[in-house]
């Protein structure tokens, strides 16, 4: 059901420079999930990972950091799609280290799983959230 979903979102990928889109979904722990695609703009840096739009997104509407459990991720792309070392840094900010990172091929549905630990060891750690 989440690959449908996560192939569906991509329709609203702005991604006309790279032609890559991406969406992503995240889901807290009361099972309630957030949405975002990548969306670019002609001044480069100023685009979005479809990773951090979904997680920013969920923070603005009230979704509390560390209360994410999982994110799910996709491009057309049939290989697994990895998170920019950028994303992952900002996942270790509101997401537990448990928390599982899901990465989908486009057409088959297959899946593989890592946690924010596997996918950062050594993250960097400014701030104590409770």
């Amino acid at each position: 059901m989440m690959h449908k979903k996560l192939q569906e979102l991509l329709k609203n990928s702005y991604s006309p420079y790279s032609k890559f889109p991406v969406a992503a979904i995240v889901v807290d722990k009361n099972g309630k999930e957030w949405k975002g695609v990548n969306v670019e703009n002609a001044a480069y840096p100023s685009g979005l990972c479809a990773e951090r739009s979904a997680l920013f997104g969920a923070i603005s509407h009230g979704f509390k950091p560390m209360e994410i459990v999982e994110i799910h991720i996709i491009s057309k792309k049939e290989e697994y799609i990895s998170p920019c070392a950028g994303c992952r840094q900002v996942m270790t900010e509101f997401m537990p280290e448990d928390a599982k990172v899901i990465q989908y091929k486009y057409n088959s549905g297959e899946y593989r799983t890592n946690t924010i630990s596997q996918m950062v060891p050594f993250p960097i750690k400014m701030v104590d959230i409770k």
